[in-house]
């Protein structure tokens, strides 16, 4: 009840029946304590980018350090699916001008659409072939941005494992010729199977990985809404709430592998989308919970053993936002809001010049004027580019995010 006293104060009255009702079954049925007071972040001077962490894709130990970077200082990376090398454009742009890494992940469907729609897909070739073709533009350029960026690919459900498998050949030949692999990460979303089941195939994936460097990123709980292929919209509530007990067996057989880094995302009320307010009830304190009951099994004094990562990240409050990153969130999935900003920058674009966009020749300046310049599709898309780079400077600060590379001298 402490904690629906702590919202009640920001909500108005045609939200409180649905945040009532919501808070009743959920305070009834799990075990998520009462809640912290407000959160304060941006006062905390940043502590220096450990010596690993340089402009550019970032693998291995450099992720690694990066990561508990974020955890220590209290600050949460934005990941966005990328659909082309204008959304790649704009995250990298973004990232320059708040001062913080990025994560640029590809969907199994968004590499498809990097390929092209009518490439042919057999055996997941076009999605694999899309996602390496995006992932090496994103290495040629991410340097020239002088920001810390990792590549990621996002949720891969078991009859996508093909994909997966694929993207982990061009990982392994990358190694070999590299040194390093070519994604800093993988997502695995099994957490529509048994506990065992999840586990146990992370775990076998998590041993190939680690061969070559590569983190994994495993979904407990599920996510709810829909996002590029995942549907959950009708899914029981109760699995939206993951339990302490779950995050620690995945813990410890993860944390069995050798050379294993993993992250986990764990579900506390999480929807893809966004939707209006009181639909969606957000609980990280299920995320201090979980941290506790780790902390206290090892009982080594790391008060947060655990990487969490947030997803439906969209239309959630600054609030929620940063009491998950005090629990230990490190990464913050930003699709709806991205696709929308870049959608409505060419909106603008469209209806501030939509007289010179009616032909080739003729507009209001007169009737033989050409319109070239208008109609060119560089300048309707670095619309979209700047209206997603603007809305990811404006999560980076909900994120704690913004001038966070205090690089070591």
């Amino acid at each position: 009840w402490d904690l629906l006293q702590h919202r009640i104060e920001n909500l108005s009255l045609s939200q409180l029946g649905p945040m009532l009702f919501s808070a009743t079954a959920l305070v009834s049925g799990l075990n998520v304590g009462p809640r912290a007071g407000t959160i304060t972040m941006q006062t905390k001077t940043v502590t220096p980018l450990p010596a690993s962490v340089k402009p550019g894709v970032v693998t291995g130990e450099a992720l690694w350090d990066l990561l508990q970077h974020a955890k220590e200082n209290k600050y949460a990376i934005p990941a966005v699916n990328v659909v082309s090398s204008c959304s790649i454009s704009s995250c990298l742009e973004a990232a320059a001008k708040y001062g913080g890494p990025m994560i640029v992940q590809f969907s199994r469907g968004g590499g498809q659409f990097i390929a092209g729609k009518t490439a042919d897909n057999a055996d997941d070739a076009a999605c694999i072939a899309g996602s390496v073709a995006g992932a090496l533009h994103v290495r040629q350029v991410a340097e020239l941005y002088g920001v810390p960026v990792i590549l990621h690919t996002d949720h891969c459900q078991r009859s996508w494992l093909p994909w997966f498998d694929g993207l982990m050949d061009a990982n392994e030949k990358y190694f070999k010729a590299n040194g390093e692999p070519l994604f800093s990460s993988h997502m695995l979303d099994l957490s529509e199977e048994p506990l065992e089941e999840n586990v146990g195939t992370c775990k076998e994936y998590l041993q190939r990985m680690a061969k070559c460097n590569i983190l994994l990123e495993m979904e407990l709980g599920v996510t709810g809404g829909e996002e590029d292929g995942v549907d959950n919209t009708d899914i029981d509530s109760s699995r939206l709430y993951t339990q302490p007990e779950e995050v620690w067996e995945v813990y410890q057989q993860l944390s069995s592998v050798p050379n294993g880094r993993f992250t986990v995302a764990a579900a506390f009320g999480n929807v893809h989308g966004v939707y209006a307010p009181g639909n969606v009830d957000l609980q990280p304190q299920i995320l201090h919970n979980t941290q506790k009951y780790i902390s206290e099994k090892l009982g080594d004094g790391d008060p947060k053993p655990t990487c969490f990562v947030f997803h439906g990240g969209s239309g959630s409050s600054r609030e929620d936002i940063r009491y998950a990153i005090e629990a230990g969130t490190i990464k913050m999935n930003i699709d709806t809001d991205t696709q929308w900003a870049f959608w409505d920058g060419v909106r603008e674009y469209e209806a501030k010049y939509h007289d010179y966009l009616q032909g080739q020749i003729g507009n209001p300046e007169g009737e033989t004027k050409p319109n070239k310049k208008y109609y060119d599709p560089r300048m309707a898309l670095r619309s979209g580019e700047e209206a997603m780079a603007k809305r990811l400077c404006e999560a980076a600060e909900d994120l704690n995010c913004i001038d966070v590379l205090n690089w070591s001298k």
